[in-house]
Order: C-alpha cells, then sequence, then structure tokens
C-alpha cells in the first residue's frame, strides 16, 4: 500500500481545521502527526482512515482491491471495547473479521500485552490503561498493511509505554505506521514528522 494526500483540507462548517497538505506515506516507513491539543491531528488520522471525508482535495491509496478498511488497523483511547467480553473472546471475535499476524495465537497476543492474569475477566472490569492494551493488541497485531496509532499511551503507565514502544517497532516493520501525537514518547520512533499547525 501507498497513500497520497494530494491540495488534502477539512474543515467544520466555516473552520479549516488544516489545508493544502501535499504528503505520500510508504510502506515500511513510520510518520509521526503532531501539534497541541485540539489542533487537528486526530482529524487528519481520521481522514486517512477514510473514516471522514475531506472537504478540499483527495486520497489516493495504492492497494489491491478498493476497501480500505481491510487494509487498516487502529488503536484510539476513544474506540469501544465490548466491555461483556473477555479479553480472550474478545480477540477471538475480532480476529473473524482481520486476520492476525501469522503464527499468533490470541493467547499468544494476549500474554504479549501483559493480560494473561485477566484473560477470563470480562473487560468491563479492566483499568483504563487495561482497556488501552487490548486496543493496541487489536490493532498492532492485526495483519494490515497501515497501523494508526492516536493518542496512543495517555492510559498507560510506565511499564505499558515500554511495552506500546517495543512492540509498535516489533511488529511496525514492512507498514506504514502513522501516530497522532504531541507526547515525544509515543512518536520518537518516527522518520518523519508533519507539523499540522504549518497546514493552517
Amino acid at each position: 500500500m501507498r497513500i497520497t494526500l494530494t491540495d488534502a483540507g477539512k474543515r467544520f462548517n466555516r473552520d479549516w481545521i488544516f489545508r493544502h497538505l501535499d504528503h505520500e506515506f510508504f510502506p515500511g516507513h513510520s510518520y509521526a502527526i503532531t501539534g497541541s491539543n485540539g489542533s487537528g491531528k486526530s482529524t487528519l488520522l481520521q481522514a486517512i482512515a477514510g473514516a471522514i471525508d475531506l472537504s478540499e482535495g483527495r486520497i489516493g491509496y495504492e492497494m489491491t482491491g478498493d476497501q480500505v478498511y481491510r487494509h487498516l488497523s487502529l488503536a484510539a483511547p476513544y474506540l469501544e471495547v465490548i466491555e461483556e467480553m473477555t479479553v480472550t473472546e474478545f480477540l477471538t471475535f475480532h480476529q473473524g473479521f482481520k486476520p492476525f499476524l501469522p503464527d499468533l495465537s490470541v493467547k499468544d497476543i494476549i500474554r504479549q500485552v501483559g493480560l494473561e492474569s485477566a484473560a477470563d475477566k470480562q473487560i468491563r472490569y479492566y483499568s483504563s490503561g487495561m482497556k488501552q492494551r487490548v486496543r493496541l493488541a487489536q490493532a498492532l497485531f492485526s495483519d494490515t498493511s497501515l497501523l494508526l496509532l492516536d493518542e496512543p499511551t495517555p492510559t498507560l503507565a510506565a511499564d505499558g509505554i515500554s511495552l506500546y514502544r517495543r512492540l509498535t517497532q516489533q511488529y511496525g516493520g514492512g507498514r506504514i505506521v502513522i501516530v497522532s501525537s504531541n507526547d515525544q514518547q509515543e512518536y520518537d520512533f518516527c522518520e518523519e514528522i508533519i507539523n499540522i499547525m504549518e497546514y493552517k
């Protein structure tokens, strides 16, 4: 997959969130979208994901097939998880829609994100940090060519942040990785930085 933004812009009512943004995203490379709170980082990420439409310009996807969502995975604090399920049930359910990376079982994934002791507990009883580990698990381990990470660590403790950094670098290879964040420890491994403030 390759993604091309051409003169991309998004506005809500009369206010432009960003404008005249041109960029290309290539497999095997990592990118950060930075800017202050409320600057439009998440809006740009959601536009790349195809969740919202641009107001001007275009996004081009060079890929096999025409269903972008099949090629991407997203982790964000605002994404809901099915709290009545255990993490084992949830990841098994997710796998039915989007396969995981080869040679990884649901049990392996739960161990990788440090949730094995809570594998049979309903997600509703998880802390916010544990729920974020579930979101990261379904995104990082899905067999997709585009990995989108929107403010991935605010609810994680220090060991969770270290886990995020290790897993992203270990499993991000060969994919397009885009991190939306204003926290440098979430994106300092990225090769390119797009400052959304430059496109106002």
